[in-house]
């Protein structure tokens, strides 16, 4: 009799049969292979014929989930491409991701294939904000406790929301508890260490859910094996003046001063220069990291960096991006606004500048929860940030939203556009981008406006613009 049991996030399979995935582990004596692969591994003794003895899963008891969401009264109809995503989850077996924008019901989604799967579920999420959003949001819909794993607590129940950091730390002893694993903003989930939380699970349900799928590394290849791959999505453009606010995206170009213009000259050229004189091509963030690996034992290469970084340092922190942005909430001097930074340094300035409240990932949990409160309540008119608040956020309130710097990363695009989609009535929401002319800002925007385009490929001149070193977004 072949008997499989769950150990420290593998399974063991002691009998003299090898199962697919499957290494033999002398220090067992049985062959040994991660949790992920448990569904498949049943499969092929089934299909196999093989008879077999499971202690795999050890489920928390668990109520009936399916009956207690039925009776809870929070019970609300799912939108007609929630329920879409959920059957072509169902009919993947009950797992994949499922792509949908920012504001469209992720959660309410994720919610209805607990109460469907009616099994013991983790969620897994990527800040403490989300943690706290997600565990109320569960209370409400089930009427029951639901655990907590992260910021400081460890309560396991039925259903319970983990911080992706806190998994990873009990994912060996965790990994046969749970039927069903939901990944919320499963774009993480790929990450070095965070991946061995899906690894080291056993559960045969696997639902991910995110705004945006690819990855500017490529390692969103790997949810294909991690959880089943996309199997739904839905994007911006499909949603916006329906099941999202309207929206308008307004590129405002700037020029550098002529001193500034100078100085960016002479810095970027600096960069070319060592490209052209190397025969390097900058396609990718990967070929930026071959650079950067480089300026660790190449004096030249390390020049070119900096000066690099202080060419763009100059375009994103220009003095006619501070005059132009002071215009722009002029403007909306009624609306609620988002201004978003590349970097910390032009967030303090115009944080002092406009003397308005800035997040950054130094801001104490307690202050950055004051200051979105008195956002929602119209105390404060615009917050300023980083990246700190691309994702975990829930403000219908904001209409407007400014990014002064940032990258070509069309995931970032995308989040920072979801800031300001969440539907309210009468809501139109706008998206300026604030960019220096004559940088690599230029190019760096057409890139990741991208993300929102229906558009399947660029034309031939955008194409064109996008090619060689001086328009490289590295």
């Amino acid at each position: 009799m072949i008997k499989i049991s769950f150990k420290q996030g593998t399974i063991l399979i002691k009998g003299n049969v090898r199962v697919p995935n499957s290494v033999w582990d002398e220090r067992s004596e049985s062959f040994r292979a991660p949790a992920m692969y448990y569904k498949d591994i049943i499969n092929y003794l089934k299909d196999s014929g093989i008879d077999f003895e499971d202690s795999v899963l050890d489920l928390i008891p668990c109520p009936d989930l399916a009956a207690a969401y039925e009776a809870s009264g929070k019970k609300l109809k799912l939108r007609d491409y929630q329920a879409e995503a959920l059957i072509s989850w169902g009919e993947n077996e009950k797992r994949g991701v499922l792509v949908l924008p920012t504001g469209s019901g992720k959660t309410l989604t994720g919610i209805r294939a607990i109460a469907g799967c009616n099994t013991p579920a983790l969620v897994v999420v990527p800040t403490l904000d989300l943690l706290e959003q997600w565990k109320k949001e569960l209370e409400e819909a089930f009427s029951m406790e639901i655990g907590k794993l992260g910021g400081g607590d460890k309560k396991i129940f039925p259903v319970t929301v983990s911080t992706y950091d806190s998994a990873y730390i009990h994912a060996e002893t965790l990994g046969n508890r749970f039927g069903l694993i939901i990944f919320d903003e499963v774009h993480h989930l790929p990450a070095t260490g965070y991946r061995s939380i899906a690894e080291f699970s056993a559960s045969p349900c696997r639902l991910g859910l995110t705004a945006t799928y690819e990855r500017e590394d490529g390692l969103h290849t790997e949810l294909n094996r991690l959880v089943g791959g996309k199997v739904y999505e839905k994007k911006v453009s499909e949603l916006a003046g329906g099941h999202l606010a309207p929206y308008t995206i307004k590129r405002v170009s700037v020029a550098l001063t002529d001193e500034e213009q100078k100085e960016y000259e002479k810095k970027y050229s600096v960069f070319l220069d060592y490209l052209r004189k190397t025969g390097m091509i900058m396609r990718s963030p990967q070929d930026f990291q071959k650079l950067v690996m480089k300026s660790g034992r190449d004096p030249e290469a390390r020049k070119a960096l900096l000066a690099r970084n202080a060419a763009r340092d100059l375009a994103f922190n220009s003095d006619s991006k501070i005059e132009k942005l002071r215009e722009i909430l002029e403007q909306h001097r009624d609306d609620r606004i988002f201004i978003f930074t590349e970097h910390n340094r032009l967030v303090h300035r115009i944080s002092n500048s406009f003397f308005i409240p800035a997040i950054t990932y130094r801001t104490p949990s307690k202050e950055r929860s004051s200051i979105l409160e008195k956002f929602r309540e119209g105390r404060y008119r615009a917050v300023v940030t980083s990246k700190v608040l691309d994702e975990g956020i829930d403000v219908p309130e904001a209409n407007i939203g400014i990014i002064a710097s940032g990258t070509g990363s069309k995931r970032a695009y995308v989040q920072r556009l979801g800031r300001i989609l969440r539907q309210k009535e009468g809501k139109e929401a706008v998206l300026y981008e604030i960019i220096a002319e004559e940088t690599t800002e230029t190019g760096t925007a057409k890139r990741r406006k991208e993300a929102v385009s229906t558009r399947k490929k660029p034309d031939k001149a955008e194409a064109k613009s996008q090619e060689g070193v001086s328009r490289a977004d590295i």
